[in-house]
């Protein structure tokens, strides 16, 4: 929400050396978030004038038309004489009124103007765009203004160039402030100024003679006002004054009945609807469309209506989409001789903001209507808004207000919150006191009732009051978030990290110690995701907890994998010249219960019971803690201490392996065909029996379909069942200070049985002695056979009380061998 600092001033009597940064200072302290505060005019000087045009020379010759021009700048060039100016716009005529820059002037941006000559002329000046003078981005030509302003006035103030405009951004709970009304109550408080509230005016009392009206839905439309103005004239325009403040809160100008339309809005904070009276047929209706229902939008578009869309009608059918776009059926012609509109149907209603919500984001239709319905508009403003827009019309356009007011509402019963005196002092853990509370509820807008248990009537404007957290909110920031005392809590003695939050740390630092940095993404995936990782229908991992209002419509589910996130932070990352990437997370996935459980509202003002937390657990998915990682491109740099070597489903093995010694578990590594992994170079990852994930090299579809690098990897672990595994945590190992004993064996299998298994039956044939055992070499070739290959081992032997003899390593050595070959059909090489 853009609010001229101009704009405000009309509604709070600011002091006069007030500046924008100040008001957004004293905003921010009241919780309101003001981004920006822009200087418009910033650097801008004289002199700037109204000019009327004399003569115009077409000059030719150039390649784009040029115009040489005369213009009456009144006493402004200093003679009095006629200023010769060239121009290439075509937008204006002899006679025409325009604004003229003369020598001496600076616009915005420090463009100093001077005479100068350009093509075969001398321009004593310039006429001026809206762009060049920063009103707006429109480029497509001068300046043109009515007739009625005098010639030589000072064009700095006739436009308003020179103001201070505040950006606030409006968060979804504070919907009163994308309203001057809203921001300038917002600026009284906080100023313990009086509020001129735009919407405090007279409205005739609803009677019979309005425009008719019929409500079929009165939950998605509980108020609606109807006003009619007749006797417009059509070739009435928009007020400077009006076009600038439009421009100045970022809206372009159309047309009179528009703009006013517009400004009321931005006033006041309820959108209105216009309707030329002469195209509607029958009574305005409001209903749900009927499924397949078309209407063509005031943007142009076809759309086709859903059952739960709410539209206003006639007796030609849908006439707008109720709450965010009008229809082009009924549409306020432009302004001018030919438009034909003196008749205008004002419509001010209010919506259910969940309906207008889902019907904008299903039209993908965000609108300047839709996105404070669905942050809730003030119901009691309806009258008002109609009344304010009728005033403006008969000012304006010299219409004439008729006597019928119609006014069809759904009868309710003002909102009302008990809360305890005390209790924002509770929340805030200072002292505020019954007066204070009272005091700055009052100022936003409530009725208080009562002693120590207050009962609090909530301003109509305010739908986001409803529980006694949300008054306690408007006491603490009222009196100032800053203000509130900074005290640090008492943790009880003997309490530390939990033994799984010291496992995420050691993981966390030895996959960064191992050159991985962390990337955490966000939650949430798409469908699309599942089938470019190449997930099978009945994967289990297809089936997600799905929110009821995501960020993104394209990421409408909670992930059940970290790869999606992770692989996402690789494609961005190689796409902006970084190609050798080893990235790791650890993170929730969500898994559905297959069972809607409706959570418990917790209350704050207690430790909740057993029973509530159980409630509030089954209510949730089941999240396990996972870890991953990616790899691509190289995983060591070539330079003068070697080759280097590319990344390789080993390194992701070994990261799953590195992750596993920290909890102190030893994986077994086997080869399986896992989604999204390449079916020949995918280890799943055991501890014991228990499978806790898998890593290698993904899929080339898999690369291809995600935009990744080649051959890039991946791995994932469940660090809860990881945990589980490792009992009672990491313990150092025993040092022997006796000495090692090696011993290599080269042992012969079948191509098909994998090495983990040969490694797993020597350490279980060695026995206690066997200290490492270490794959060196795998060999095929004609000398052992076809179908099969040799795998050469070294095993280290050690005692921790003696130094081994010869005969004690041998006969470990031979016990090993005599497991693998009982196990795995192994046969020593060359025996």
């Amino acid at each position: 929400m853009r609010v001229p600092l101009s704009w405000l001033r009309e509604y709070v009597d600011l002091p006069a050396g007030v500046t924008g940064r100040d008001v957004q200072a004293k905003l921010i302290s009241a919780g309101l978030e003001v981004e920006a505060v822009e200087q418009l005019g910033a650097g801008l000087t004289g002199p700037l004038v109204v000019g009327q045009v004399l003569t115009i020379e077409e000059l030719e010759g150039f390649k784009k038309p040029i115009r040489f021009c005369t213009v009456d700048v009144g006493d402004a060039g200093g003679s009095g004489a006629p200023q010769e100016i060239v121009c290439g716009a075509r937008n204006f005529e002899v006679g025409d009124k325009v604004v003229v820059v003369l020598p001496g002037a600076v616009l915005p941006g420090g463009f100093e103007i001077a005479a100068r000559k350009t093509y075969g002329r001398t321009s004593h000046g310039m006429i001026c765009s809206a762009s060049e003078l920063g009103m707006s981005d429109d480029h497509d030509g001068i300046i043109v203004l009515p007739p009625e302003h005098e010639v030589g006035t000072d064009a700095i103030a006739l436009l308003e160039l020179v103001d201070e405009v505040l950006d606030i951004a409006v968060t979804p709970d504070r919907g009163y402030a994308l309203s001057l009304r809203g921001v300038a109550r917002e600026t009284a408080i906080a100023y313990g100024l009086q509020l001129g509230d735009p919407a405090l005016i007279d409205v005739p009392a609803p009677n019979s003679a309005g425009y008719p009206v019929q409500v079929s839905d009165p939950y998605g439309c509980d108020r609606f006002t109807a006003r009619t103005v007749t006797g417009i004239n059509p070739e009435a325009h928009s007020p400077l004054w009006l076009q600038r403040r439009l421009q100045k809160v970022g809206m372009r100008p159309i047309s009179l009945a528009v703009d006013i339309t517009n400004y009321v809005m931005f006033e006041v904070g309820q959108p209105l609807h216009a309707y030329d009276r002469s195209r509607l047929t029958g009574p305005i209706g409001v209903r749900r469309a009927e499924a397949g229902e078309k209407i063509t939008t005031l943007d142009g578009a076809e759309r086709v209506l859903d059952a739960e869309d709410l539209v206003i009608t006639d007796d030609s059918g849908p006439i707008g989409i109720a709450g965010v776009m009008g229809g082009a059926h009924t549409e306020i012609a432009e302004s001018g001789a030919d438009s034909g509109t003196t008749e205008i149907v004002i419509e001010a209603a209010h919506f259910a903001p969940v309906s207008i919500a889902r019907t904008a984001r299903r039209h993908k239709l965000a609108s300047e209507a839709s996105r404070r319905f669905e942050r809730g508009t003030d119901p009691q403003a309806t009258s008002a808004a109609a009344q304010r827009a009728v005033d403006l019309l008969v000012l304006l356009a010299g219409g004439k207000a008729d006597a019928g007011v119609t006014e069809v509402i759904s009868p309710s019963a003002p909102r009302t919150v008990a809360m305890p005196a005390d209790h924002p002092d509770k929340v805030a853990g200072t002292e505020y006191g019954r007066e204070t509370v009272v005091r700055r509820l009052q100022e936003i807008g409530c009725d208080v009732y009562g002693s120590d248990e207050l009962i609090v009537t909530v301003p109509s404007w305010r739908p986001d009051l409803a529980f006694p957290n949300d008054l306690a909110e408007e006491v603490i920031r009222l009196e100032g978030y800053e203000n509130l005392p900074s005290t640090l809590p008492r943790l009880p003695s003997a309490r530390g990290l939990t033994e799984s939050q010291r496992l995420r740390r050691r993981v966390g630092r030895a996959l960064a110690g191992a050159g991985y940095v962390e990337a955490p993404s966000y939650p949430f995936v798409g469908a699309e995701v599942f089938d470019q990782l190449g997930l099978d229908e009945d994967d289990a991992r297809r089936r997600t907890v799905t929110l009821a209002n995501p960020l993104y419509d394209t990421e409408p589910s909670l992930r059940t994998t970290l790869l999606p996130g992770l692989l996402a932070t690789l494609r961005r990352n190689h796409g902006r010249g970084a190609p050798d990437l080893a990235l790791f997370e650890t993170g929730l996935v969500f898994q559905p219960s297959g069972e809607a459980v409706v959570p418990p509202r917790l209350q704050v003002d207690r430790r909740p019971t057993d029973e509530e937390i159980a409630s509030l657990e089954a209510a949730l998915p089941h999240q396990p803690r996972r870890v991953g990682v990616v790899l691509s491109g190289a995983r060591e740099q070539a330079g003068w201490w070697g080759k280097g070597y590319p990344a390789s489903w080993a390194d992701a093995v070994e990261a799953g392996r590195t992750v596993a010694r920290e909890a102190g578990v030893e994986l077994t590594v086997r080869q399986e065909q896992y989604a999204p992994f390449h079916p020949g170079r995918c280890a799943v990852l055991l501890a014991g029996e228990q499978v806790v994930g898998h890593a290698g090299e993904l899929h080339p579809r898999v690369v291809k379909a995600l935009g990744l690098p080649e051959r890039s990897c991946a791995m994932e672990l469940d660090l809860d069942l990881l945990e589980a595994a490792g009992g009672d945590g990491v313990t150092g190992p025993r040092v022997s200070t006796f000495p090692v004993a090696t011993q290599d064996v080269a042992l012969v299998v079948d191509a098909s049985v994998p090495a983990a298994d040969v490694e797993r039956a020597l350490r279980d044939g060695a026995g206690e002695l066997l200290e490492a055992v270490r794959l060196f070499d795998i060999f095929t070739g004609p000398q052992i056979g076809e179908g099969r290959k040799s795998l050469a081992y070294a095993l280290r032997f050690r005692a921790p009380d003696r130094t081994l003899t010869a005969d004690e390593a041998s006969a470990a050595r031979d016990a090993a061998v005599a497991a693998a070959s009982e196990r795995t059909g192994a046969s020593l090489r060359g025996a």
